[in-house]
Order: structure tokens, then sequence, then C-alpha cells
């Protein structure tokens, strides 16, 4: 199989269904019962492949699992409960206090929340590098860093590096390149063939399927050498190249309760069997729009990587196969006026999430950046002028329609 979307439809269960039922069933149980006491024991001892609690492994979530493991030919798929929870639980795998990670300026602002104010109060130090120069990157990387981060494409600045070149630098000096890949999904960016060593995705955006359940994936794309890693090498003498995701699912993962609830990964399942489908509609549906936007009086600028006059056009082509995501960010006049247009606006929705089949927009400094003051923004790029529109699966013509009712209205 070859194919992005037979690869998802056609994943082999793990053990035949009693029933021969089509579709994976949804096992929404806590408990799983055994024959004798020696089999729990074997199952907890990790001898025997079967389920014993929920919060730690379920045959419904393990379906989801396989199928994306499948579509990114990795080593191992982790599932969780959120794309936070995805961040989280790798940066408490590999990092201790007193270590630091080298990342982006411009992340998603719950991403930067959680660097600093969460983890920086357990002894996290974070240094922020330009992800454009490899100088700038190997600058901040000393024997205390444990890995490197950024995002496919920046939430909202939008902005795409190149990440063949940093991930070189992440092979230099020993550390694994963790990248957020939730805007791009393994449909327009395959992480492992840009030596990716873990990809990160919120499954709740485009993978779920109109936003219908909350979930994370943690993948190991098995490029890396976990004897390098110190709080993972010490796996690596009894689980080899499997050390990293030993070290999440006897550990962290585990410890910490992030398990992905079984209703939420049969949604999310359900929705990567037309990922396709709807991701290309978005993109498509992304185009279209900042191209209006772009011949636009009213408006200031419009941010899209599909647009030539990005500065981040050309590897985004590159990278991400001529599709560029459903991201649109553009600047009006000023807040009051994106609070007009916001409110004219009939057929997008005034809502936070990404690719909701229905398509949002929200002003995102006094949103999802709303924690931090006029300078921190401004400093992470977020403009008080900036609206972020998520494009649906709707009748373009529709969309574009709105907007131009929207922007007569301001």
């Amino acid at each position: 199989m070859k194919g992005f979307t037979t690869k998802v439809l056609h994943t082999r269960y793990s053990k035949k269904d009693v029933h021969g039922a089509l579709r994976f069933p949804l096992y929404d149980s806590v408990a799983f019962e055994f024959d004798n006491a020696t089999g729990i024991q074997q199952a907890f001892e990790g001898k025997l492949p079967a389920h014993t609690y929920s919060r730690i492994s379920n045959p419904t979530v393990e379906d989801f699992e396989a199928r994306m493991r499948t579509l990114t030919d990795s080593r191992g798929v982790v599932a969780v409960a959120s794309g936070m929870a995805a961040i989280t639980n790798v940066i408490l795998a590999l990092c201790s206090a007193g270590s630091n990670i080298v990342s982006s300026r411009h992340l998603f602002g719950n991403t930067i929340s959680l660097f600093e104010k969460t983890l920086g109060s357990w002894g996290l130090e974070v240094r922020y590098a330009d992800m454009n120069d490899s100088s700038s990157i190997e600058s901040k990387i000393d024997e205390h860093t444990r890995l490197l981060y950024l995002e496919s494409i920046t939430n909202p600045q939008l902005e795409v590096a190149d990440i063949s070149i940093i991930s070189a630098c992440a092979e230099k000096a020993g550390v694994p390149l963790v990248l957020d890949g939730t805007l791009t999904t393994p449909f327009l960016f395959r992480s492992r063939d840009y030596r990716v060593a873990v990809e990160v995705i919120s499954t709740t955006k485009y993978i779920s399927g109109g936003a219908t359940g909350v979930g994370g994936v943690i993948i190991d794309n098995g490029l890396f050498d976990w004897n390098r890693s110190p709080k993972v090498a010490p796996l690596a003498k009894q689980y080899g190249q499997f050390a990293f995701l030993a070290k999440l699912r006897r550990e962290v993962f585990r410890n910490c309760g992030s398990c992905m609830a079984p209703h939420h990964a049969w949604m999310n399942t359900l929705g990567l069997e037309t990922l396709a489908l709807r991701i290309q509609q978005s993109c498509d549906n992304a185009m279209a729009v900042a191209r209006f936007l772009a011949g636009q009086v009213k408006v200031k600028s419009v941010n899209y990587p599909g647009l030539s006059t990005s500065g981040s056009h050309a590897v985004a082509s590159a990278q991400f196969k001529g599709r560029f995501g459903g991201l649109v960010v553009f600047l009006l006049e000023d807040r009051a006026q994106c609070f007009r247009f916001i409110d004219s606006l009939e057929i997008i929705r005034n809502a936070t999430n990404l690719n909701d089949n229905k398509s949002l927009i929200i002003h995102p400094a006094s949103t999802i950046f709303s924690e931090y003051s006029v300078e921190e923004r401004m400093d992470m790029g977020i403009a008080d002028n900036m609206l972020r529109l998520s494009a649906g699966i709707e009748d373009r013509e529709d969309l574009i329609d709105d907007i131009q009712k929207g922007l007569e209205n301001i």
C-alpha cells in the first residue's frame, strides 16, 4: 500500500475482531479481565502483549496509534489526551532541572507558557534562536541542551523554516529535533524524510475531522540514537531502539495520566479516514481567501505561505509539495476594526480551533496570547491588528462573499 488514504483505511487490526466487524470497535472500558493470575502478572511486566487498564493502553487507542504509525512509517506512536499533553510528555521524558531546550520564539501561546512558566519553575531553561539562521541555533546549544524544538508552520505567524538545515544542526549537536506538525499533518509533510527525531501533533485539529475529539500523538520516527539522550540512555540497554517509547509508556505517559480517551481515539480514527479530502479542500480555500484578501484596500497585509509575497513561500513550496495549509493571517487598521470585522461575519465563526470543517476566525492578541504584555506579544510577532482565519471546507465562493461583506462593514 502506497497511497495515504489507502493506508489509513486498510491498516490491519492487531487481533481479528470476534464478530468480523469492518470498523474497529469502540472499547469504552477501563479494565480488562485475565484468565489467571500469571497472565495479568506477565502483562504488567511487559512480557505478554495485552491490555490491563485504559490509562496504560486500550484496544481502540492502539488501533488509532497503529494507523498513525502506518501513515508515518515511524518506529512507534503514543496517543495522548491532547496536543499540549504530547509536548509535555516529550519534554518530561527528555529534560531535567538544569537542562535547556533551544526553540523558535514563534510558537503557539500555550506552548510558550508551558516552557517558560510551568516547566520553567521546575528548572527548565528555554533558549530562543532564529530558526532561519544555523549559526544562531548552534550558538545556543551546549552540553545541557536536550532538544531543538519548532513548529512546521508557526501559529499564527505562518513562518516556515528550512527543516533540513535545522535537523543538520541537531544531528551535529547530538540532540533530537522535536517538531510540532499540527498545521501540516503527515498528509502535507513527512517529518521522517527531513530527519525529524520526534513529531508531536494535536489531533484535535485537522486529524479529528470537524473537531469531534480532543487528542494528540507523539511519533518516534526511529532516527535518533537514544544512547545520546541522558534521560533515555539507561533504558537503551534493555529496550534498544525502542528506549524512548519505553520511557513514555512505562513511566512518563503512564505516571502523568495522559491517556487518550477511547471514544476520542475512535473519533480521531474516523477523521483520519477523510483527512486527505478535508485538508486538500482547506488548503484550496485558504489559497483562494488569501488571494482575495491581498486585493482588498482595507486589508493592510496578508500572510499565507502560498502567496509569492510570503517570505516562506520558496521553502514551503519545497517542503509541503505545493500545499500550504489552511491558516491565513491578515492585518486590518487596528483592534477595533478587527472586532467590527469579526462581528460582521455570518458564515465564518468566531471560535478558537483549527480546521473545524467550519471556517473559524479569532483575534490572537486578545485570545490565545492574552496572558502576555504588548511588548511580549510584539516580540512573538503578534500584532494587535492581526486576525487569524482557519479555512474550513465550505464552498469558497460563500467564504469570499462573507469576507467581502465583513470588510464593507468596518
